[in-house]
């Protein structure tokens, strides 16, 4: 019984984080400034993160928990980056 909720709501919540992939990925192409881009490219990041994390959750296999602390650690760099850029108007001093 407690396997078949698990797998329900691990489904689910897959199906609720793609909606959210494909509403930062509207944001992304349509964000009408280009810090609304910069928020959505880090919910992107932050979005697929936790994609990968449900899913090796689901499939029990630890490669998917490692794609997504490279996924992290890529992303808050380049959301970083990407802030001191659009503040200063460069990114290496």
């Amino acid at each position: 019984m407690s396997l078949i909720i698990v797998t329900v709501a691990l489904g689910f919540s897959q199906f609720v984080l793609g909606l959210a992939f494909c509403i930062a990925s509207w944001r992304t192409i349509r964000g009408p400034r280009a810090q609304d881009r910069v928020l959505a490219l880090d919910m992107l990041y932050v979005v697929g993160m936790l994609l990968l994390l449900v899913t090796g959750m689901k499939t029990g296999s630890a490669f998917y928990f490692e794609a997504a602390f490279v996924i992290a650690m890529l992303g808050f760099v380049a959301t970083v980056s990407l802030a001191k850029f659009l503040m200063r108007g460069e990114v290496i001093e």
